[in-house]
């Protein structure tokens, strides 16, 4: 990190003596050339990091899955609104199927990858946030705008979260269909009722 430091820096620094003493640049505009320089030099080199932080394995992406799923269940009872503890609830519940569904069957594929690195994230902020506005019991027209659309969007999470689990399943449902319909055939042309299916009593 010191490294990293030392290379913003001197980036900042080169484009400070070029603007300043090479383009005879007046000392002000100079000296926002050699920070905006620098500042530009740390994003690239913590974007570069940031990268880094990425490429986590399947097991630790499901492992840290795990803990701010058990994040947002700590913050049930934290939180006063008794239909955001509902949502949230139901949240932890739905989300704990979803991450155990990602690991036994190993998924890997778009709706997994906005689940655990976008929508369960930005789930945990979100939850955190309300919950440290709603303790300053603040009275501003902004902050019980913040709070309505907080109980909306946890709301609408949700919802989603449960979306995606049937999405997950969706695939092993119409397998499943399509097996059983095979399975009924054969016991209809190998003369059984088709009643013993139905639930209906034979006669």
């Amino acid at each position: 990190m010191k490294n990293k430091n030392i290379i913003s820096s001197v980036v900042g620094a080169g484009f400070f003596a070029v603007g300043y003493l090479g383009l005879s640049l007046a000392l002000p505009p100079a000296l926002l050339l050699g920070a905006t320089s620098f500042v530009a030099s740390e994003l690239i080199i913590n974007g570069a990091k940031k990268e880094e932080i990425k490429e986590l394995t399947f097991k630790d992406r499901i492992i840290d899955a795990k803990n701010k799923n058990k994040h947002i269940k700590d913050m049930i009872n934290s939180v006063d609104d008794v239909d955001v503890q509902k949502d949230l609830e139901e949240i932890t519940k739905t989300s704990s199927k979803i991450i155990n569904a990602i690991e036994k069957n190993n998924m890997k594929n778009k709706t997994v990858t906005k689940f655990l690195d976008y929508y369960l994230p930005i789930c945990v902020k979100i939850v955190d946030r309300y919950d440290d506005i709603e303790n300053q019991s603040l009275t501003s027209k902004d902050s019980k705008k913040f709070m309505t659309d907080s109980k909306k969007i946890i709301s609408d999470t949700n919802n989603a979260f449960k979306k995606i689990l049937n999405s997950l399943y969706q695939s092993d449902i119409l397998n499943a269909d399509a097996e059983m319909k095979v399975y009924n055939s054969i016991l209809k042309s190998d003369g059984y009722e088709e009643s013993l299916l139905e639930g209906d009593e034979d006669e």
